[in-house]
């Protein structure tokens, strides 16, 4: 599949299932491929106030070819979130790969090279929803994790060379930080999966879920049993979450493309624990000034995140904050 450059999560240090030994926690890497070819990225994640941090992440290159990677960032909830994060992040880049490879055999296409654009974005588009239907099957059957009420946010970036396949479920989010004649300028490559989205929240009530917010937290809708004030799930797309599955819940991901030019500078990846306190163009900036320590792009994010939480919301707990930076600029 290629070389782990980095992947974290709440246990830190990690030797995930492909063999990948030492991958590093909270810390920046460079790394390079056989043909020269660099993949910069940054990661650095910090546990909430609220237990066990739930986020985990992931950054590899040489995915599907030598210029390419796949970037993740995955946000769990529920009593075993951390447990389904950490299984996602595991298992989630094979079996993207996998459902890619089965369309390219099924319909005898020797060389993906020859496919344009819109074509070879269609087959990625494919092999995603396809990957993250399996992704949420294999959940469902694990005998040692009850995933009822728990599940997972996910965010992923798959670069093909030039091309970005974005797949989103939930309320992670990425962004792009691209030049501009007036600076670098935030591009957002998602939309935050959320009830209250009016077409979420239609397919939701279709389903007979429930669709409101507490009378403390007005801001936050969240999707509730019919009959049932539980368990009031934040987000209306999730990997897990079983309970809800028959009630508008789907782990069917958003799919878009970007073709990045040589403007776009750096992508970010962020778990909502970012996004609820920073915008993008902060986020931005605080990446574009860190350019030139790549190790400290994401934990100056990070810890902008944590200083913003103790100073909009000094009597909430935290949430986990977790961020990865691919500098896309050699």
């Amino acid at each position: 599949m290629g070389n782990c450059v980095s992947s974290i999560s709440s246990s830190g240090i990690h030797n995930d299932s492909y063999g990948y030994e030492n991958a590093v926690y909270n810390t920046g890497v460079i790394s390079s491929n056989t043909n020269g070819s660099q993949i910069i990225g940054s990661t650095y994640s910090h546990t909430g106030t609220k237990g066990l941090n739930q986020d985990s992440a992931f950054l590899f290159q040489g995915y599907g070819a030598e210029d390419g990677a796949f970037v993740g960032v995955f946000d769990g909830h529920g009593q075993n979130g951390h447990i389904v994060s950490q299984i996602v992040r595991n298992r989630l880049p094979s079996l993207v790969l996998s459902q890619r490879n089965a369309i390219s055999n099924d319909q005898n296409l020797e060389n993906d090279k020859l496919l344009g654009p819109k074509q070879n974005f269609q087959k990625w588009k494919e092999a995603c929803i396809g990957a993250f239907k399996v992704m949420d099957k294999e959940i469902k059957v694990l005998d040692t994790v009850d995933c009822s009420s728990s599940g997972t946010a996910a965010v992923v970036v798959v670069k093909q060379g030039e091309e970005l396949v974005v797949a989103n479920l939930g309320d992670s989010r990425a962004i792009l930080g691209t030049r501009t004649e007036n600076g670098i300028k935030a591009v957002q490559l998602t939309t935050d999966l959320k009830p209250g989205i009016p077409s979420e929240a239609e397919r939701i009530r279709k389903c007979h879920g429930r669709v409101l917010a507490l009378k403390d937290e007005a801001h936050i809708q969240r999707v509730w049993l019919p009959y049932d004030d539980s368990p009031g799930l934040a987000m209306s797309r999730a990997f897990g979450d079983f309970v809800l599955k028959n009630h508008g819940i789907i782990c069917i991901p958003d799919v878009s493309y970007h073709r990045l030019t040589s403007n776009d500078e750096f992508l970010v990846l962020a778990s909502d624990g970012v996004w609820d306190v920073l915008s993008n163009d902060e986020v931005v900036s605080i990446v574009s000034s860190s350019a030139r320590s790549v190790e400290a792009a994401a934990k100056a994010v990070v810890d902008a995140a944590i200083g913003s939480w103790q100073h909009k919301f000094p009597n909430s707990k935290r949430d986990d904050c977790t961020v990865i930076c691919v500098f896309l600029q050699r």
